[in-house]
């Protein structure tokens, strides 16, 4: 893995133009529909496993017109938390999945999503992603998500060398100005979409080509 020292110029210069490149087209945005609310934030996560992101979108929001709420949430049958969801993927398992979660939000934490990464993770189904989202859209805390979009680009530019996401979680917070945490994964997940495909990446269209190693690129576009 390259040094805090080596890597913090390019880094920050790399995000800078992602942001010029991203941020200033509202329309490339993730939806900000559960930001500020880390239940909805919550939620709307455990529903993205495994599922394309416009099927979740619109899953989200047939259930949260009928609960937005752990009280409210308990208030609905497995079923009927499956006919809202439906088909984002394992949606048996994941209405149930919703239902055991609320239960202990509201036994355990009064009905309040924890802001501790270490206690979220104590919530059945909820990994380092999850929390970590949780804590960066939900309560605009400094956290660092990483999927498969963020572990990608991250090693294929040479920023880190890891095996799996829980390891680039982990060396992006030794070597990632803590300012740039929570914009950091936004920022790679568009680009990853757009640009920074896992097969064949448009690297001649791509705006930090010049910063990028290109690990393990055989062929690009």
């Amino acid at each position: 893995m390259a040094s805090k020292e080596s890597v913090l110029p390019e880094i920050t210069r790399i995000i800078e133009i992602l942001k010029e490149r991203y941020l200033s087209d509202s329309s490339l945005l993730m939806s900000p529909t559960t930001k500020g609310d880390p239940f909805l934030t919550l939620i709307a996560c455990l529903l993205s496993l495994r599922t394309r992101d416009e099927v979740t979108a619109k899953a989200a929001e047939r259930l949260f017109q009928l609960a937005k709420t752990p009280e409210s949430m308990l208030k609905l049958s497995k079923s009927d938390i499956e006919s809202a969801i439906y088909p984002v993927g394992f949606y048996h398992r994941k209405a149930q999945q919703i239902l055991d979660i609320c239960a202990v939000l509201v036994e355990k934490y009064n009905s309040r999503v924890p802001d501790d990464l270490d206690e979220l993770l104590k919530l059945r189904g909820v990994g380092r992603k999850t929390a970590n989202i949780v804590i960066t859209l939900g309560y605009n805390k400094p956290g660092i998500a990483v999927d498969t979009h963020v572990h990608r680009i991250s090693n294929r530019m040479g920023i880190v060398t890891t095996k799996n996401p829980r390891e680039t979680e982990f060396a992006l917070r030794k070597i990632l100005p803590e300012e740039h945490w929570k914009i950091f994964n936004e920022l790679l997940v568009l680009h990853g979409r757009s640009i920074c495909t896992p097969l064949s990446p448009r690297c001649s269209i791509c705006p930090v080509y010049q910063y990028c190693r290109r690990v393990g690129v055989t062929r690009s576009r």
